[in-house]
């Protein structure tokens, strides 16, 4: 497969890049190296190849949730710069249109 301006410029679009004229050749070229390192790749033959999954054989890595020290609302508010009886209060973010 061989890219060309008009694929860059859709794949440009898609990504919502700017690409300048002067990048546009370097890029294009680039691209085209990554795609026939790609096509290298699908000349090997994987007959018998397990899928690689995981580089290891770790199951499952994640400690367990324990709490360690609780803390009372007060406390939490204490460090807040802003808050009420029993919440942070905080700049709003979204806006209704």
């Amino acid at each position: 497969m061989k890219l060309d301006n008009a694929t860059i410029d859709k794949i440009a679009h898609l990504a919502r890049l700017n690409v300048a004229d002067s990048e546009r050749e370097n890029l294009l070229k680039d691209m085209n190296n990554i795609l026939n390192f790609m096509e290298k790749l699908n000349e090997l033959d994987t007959t018998g190849v397990e899928p690689l999954i995981y580089l290891t054989d770790s199951v499952n890595v994640c400690r367990e949730d324990v709490v360690n020290k609780e803390i009372t609302v007060e406390e939490a508010l204490r460090n807040a710069p802003l808050h009420d009886e029993h919440y942070f209060k905080v700049a709003k973010v979204i806006h209704k249109q």
